[in-house]
């Protein structure tokens, strides 16, 4: 039977500390809240003061339990305090040597019986530990900023931590009402080995100027569903924590390149750029601690590399292709006014194309997302043909066929014969290099990358890609037809996976290898991205939905373009795709789908 916790203390009361009391006094534990000085102890009493006030005024949390709730904390300075609690956790800043000289001082005040506990989120519990006489005692348990929000914490055992004491503590979790995750004393266990990989990519794109910062966040934001963009959420972490943990995490995981820290995050933690807290960091702040981006002088008038700001006039529009993609295209530009011919092979498919759009649309006045005229209006914008010449007059020109280098090169270079001079043309490749379908042509100034996500008619975002030879006017035309169809354009370099791609599957790729070494399940992982990190899925769940085939096929392209020993595809996804484990679509992955 697991222990009973009347008393916890809490040392350390930044923000995670005092969210960290609030969590257990919330739930009826008496906890004694420590601090170095008599002005730490007050900036952390505000702390708590300030969130259970905001809670209240949000209606989250009635008058009387904030009262009940601050009368279980008592506010001390000193670690004498805790002589007499059954659970400590430190939540002091992330250096090693602290935290040992912390657990030591610990060891000989608190009883014999306490568990003392690290928040700490990348150092080595087993490092820390073994400063005290009852490593056997010592557990990380690892909270989620905000604490008394977030429902993830990681359980870390040591090969020395004893199982009563993980049982303890994860009866403990249960009982804060947080979901555990239980896992061995590995660097960045598994929420920040799988987010801070990803994001150091972030930095080191932004650093190359590959794509602005605001582009690579709206990417992951509107391509992924994900709560923040990398750049932004850095700034949220505080780069000095950041640099912090994926240092440790470069040292004690394998040196990994991925995680050694890019050059600039650290020379903007030299200049005092830490983010939020500091007021600036890849953005700049109303004032320190703020939430609120203002402009400065880093940030261009226009959002996109290079931009022009005169663009040419796109009236009628050729979309080439008969698939899902193609569809979904065709119902965007009709829907946004513009004239649009769709061009397939053959009467059949262009019939087959037409009853598609004609669906989509019938669902969307179904659902009241579009009204009966605007319907028939946009039908009656498009023109079904199964002939390429149909396409000498239009504007534009976007191909959405089969992923196969040779078959668009070919297609670019009838375009090239059939379309007037000015014609932008446009691929909506998602992993060949745009720049060998632009010089299929005799006009790759006009060739850019129009990636749109699927289905084209919901996805917010579309990636505009420039290549080396893309004029700065047909890249601030594509911008302004991404803005009229409601599309949100952000504009990057010709190179594999473009934003999203590049930066999302490392990341899955990361999630297979870990699952791979046996360090967690994939339950487990996907809880902790989830609750840990608030993506709308776990990696797991998203390769079964993605296909597993088209994951190893993009990140094969990713290590063949980059050459990184980090972004080699995981054996296990190899093998899964070789027995033909492919998600959903075979009704297998990595869960089985058979009976879903």
């Amino acid at each position: 039977m697991a222990r009973e916790f009347t008393s916890v203390g809490v040392v350390g009361l930044g923000t995670m500390g005092a969210g960290i009391v609030e969590v257990f006094a919330r739930n009826g534990i008496d906890v004694v809240a420590v601090e170095i000085s008599e002005g730490a102890l007050e900036r952390g009493r505000a702390n708590l003061t300030g969130s259970t006030d905001r809670a209240v005024a949000r209606g989250k949390l009635a008058e009387a339990d904030r009262d009940a709730l601050l009368s279980r904390v008592d506010f001390q300075v000193g670690l004498d305090a805790l002589h007499s609690v059954d659970l400590v956790i430190e939540a002091v800043p992330e250096h090693l040597d602290l935290k040992q000289r912390l657990f030591a001082e610990l060891d000989g005040i608190c009883r014999p019986e306490a568990i003392l506990a690290t928040n700490t989120s990348s150092l080595s519990v087993t490092e820390i530990s073994v400063a005290t006489g009852r490593p056997n005692q010592v557990i990380g348990i690892h909270f989620f900023n905000p604490a008394p929000v977030m429902k993830l914490v990681e359980v870390v055992r040591t090969v020395v931590t004893s199982a009563e004491v993980v049982a303890d503590v994860e009866a403990l979790c249960a009982r804060l009402g947080k979901v555990d995750v239980t896992i061995n004393d590995r660097a960045g266990f598994i929420a920040n080995a799988l987010l801070f990989g990803y994001l150091n990519h972030a930095v080191a794109m932004y650093e190359s100027h590959y794509a602005t910062r605001e582009d690579i966040d709206a990417a992951m934001k509107l391509g992924c569903g994900l709560p923040m963009g990398p750049l932004a959420l850095m700034d949220l972490i505080g780069l000095d924590t950041a640099y912090e943990i994926l240092d440790t995490m470069y040292r004690r995981g394998g040196r990994d390149r991925r995680h050694a820290p890019v050059p600039l995050l650290k020379q903007m933690v030299t200049a005092g750029l830490l983010g939020r807290k500091s007021g600036r960091g890849f953005y700049t702040y109303e004032r320190p601690g703020s939430p609120k981006v203002v402009p400065d002088e880093r940030t261009p008038a226009a959002t996109g590399p290079g931009l022009a700001d005169g663009a040419r006039a796109i009236a009628k529009v050729g979309v080439v292709g008969s698939g899902t993609m193609a569809t979904g295209i065709i119902e965007v530009f009709a829907k946004a006014g513009y004239e649009v011919v769709s061009v397939t092979r053959g009467a059949e498919k262009s019939a087959k194309v037409c009853e598609a759009v004609k669906t989509s649309l019938n669902k969307g006045v179904v659902r009241g997302k579009l009204s009966e005229d605007d319907r028939d209006a946009a039908l009656g914008r498009v023109t079904w043909s199964a002939t390429l010449d149909h396409l000498a007059d239009v504007d534009l020109v976007v191909e959405a066929v089969v992923e196969e280098l040779s078959v668009k090169k070919a297609l670019f270079a009838s375009l090239d014969e059939i379309c007037k001079p000015g014609v932008l043309l446009a691929t909506t490749t998602s992993s060949l290099p745009v720049i060998d379908v632009a010089m299929a042509t005799h006009r790759p100034a006009d060739v850019v990358g129009l990636h749109f996500f699927n289905p084209a008619p919901v996805m917010p975002l579309v990636e505009i890609v420039r290549t080396i030879r893309t004029s700065e006017e047909t890249a601030a035309t594509a911008r302004a037809v991404c803005a009229v169809l409601g599309k949100t354009g952000v504009v990057c370099a010709d190179r594999s996976g473009f934003v999203v791609n590049a930066l999302l599957f490392p990341y899955l790729n990361d999630a297979v290898r870990m699952l791979e070494a046996s360090y967690s399940t994939a339950d487990d992982i996907d809880h902790a991205m989830k609750l840990g990190c608030g993506y709308p899925m776990g990696p797991f769940e998203l390769l079964d939905v993605v296909g597993l085939d088209v994951s190893l096929a993009i990140q094969r392209e990713l290590y063949l373009e980059l050459r990184e020993p980090g972004f080699a595809p995981a054996p296990l996804l190899e093998h899964l795709v070789t027995a033909g484990y492919l998600g959903r679509k075979s009704g297998r992955g990595f869960r089985d789908h058979t009976n879903r």
